[in-house]
């Protein structure tokens, strides 16, 4: 089923949009480079908003946070729409992984079981699910991917891409970044047929500790 087809807002609508998205990046910038004890005073310098204009939208450090992992649901289905737009099932799965690396995906796992989740952020959750676990199987099906490798394999991947990469000097933290994460995905290939050890790793049990209180 095709996604909805969200009408472009306009004047206020779009002003507004761009304010919230504006106070969104700030948080993620924020939270990700002083960790989520950040206080939100942090989060509306950033931005360049007053405070007044930051509780206007979001009354709780804790809403500011559930808003911010439904943007990130959202950026890895948008990430993972673009991969199963690409006519190349592995160069459409690079593509999704090297997206959700570049904006942080899996920055927020501290999170799981400290905020409570809305029904919104299991809506987005579920969409972007779902079409990460296509663009996997498309990967399979081609022969392309190995068959061992789930989907939950790769968010994990992608999670440990999140970390900050000591650089040595003359050398950036995305250029030390990008090298490792090609090799990493080099391994992903399905020329490789030598058994992962272990399991693949339980998506139930990562999704249950979002709901621990």
């Amino acid at each position: 089923m095709p996604d909805p087809v969200t009408p472009r807002k306009r004047g206020p609508q779009a002003l507004a949009a761009r304010n919230d998205q504006a106070l969104i990046e700030a948080a993620r910038h924020v939270f990700t480079t002083q960790g989520f004890d950040a206080p939100v005073s942090a989060v509306a310098e950033h931005a360049g908003v007053g405070m007044g204009s930051l509780y206007r939208r979001y009354r709780t450090k804790e809403e500011l946070l559930q808003r911010l992992c439904v943007d990130s649901m959202e950026r890895v289905a948008a990430a993972a729409r673009e991969g199963l737009a690409h006519e190349d099932p592995w160069q459409g799965l690079v593509s999704y992984i090297r997206q959700c690396v570049a904006f942080g995906f899996g920055i927020l796992a501290p999170l799981a079981g400290a905020i409570d989740v809305t029904p919104e952020m299991r809506q987005a959750t579920q969409h972007a699910q779902r079409l990460a676990d296509e663009l996997v199987a498309r990967a399979h099906r081609a022969g392309l991917l190995r068959a061992d490798v789930s989907t939950m394999d790769i968010s994990l991947l992608i999670g440990q891409f999140g970390r900050t990469v000591p650089a040595p000097p003359g050398r950036s933290e995305e250029e030390v970044r990008a090298r490792l994460l090609a090799i990493a995905m080099d391994g992903l290939k399905a020329h490789h047929t030598g058994p992962l050890p272990g399991g693949p790793p339980d998506m139930q049990h990562y999704q249950a500790l979002w709901d621990t209180p």
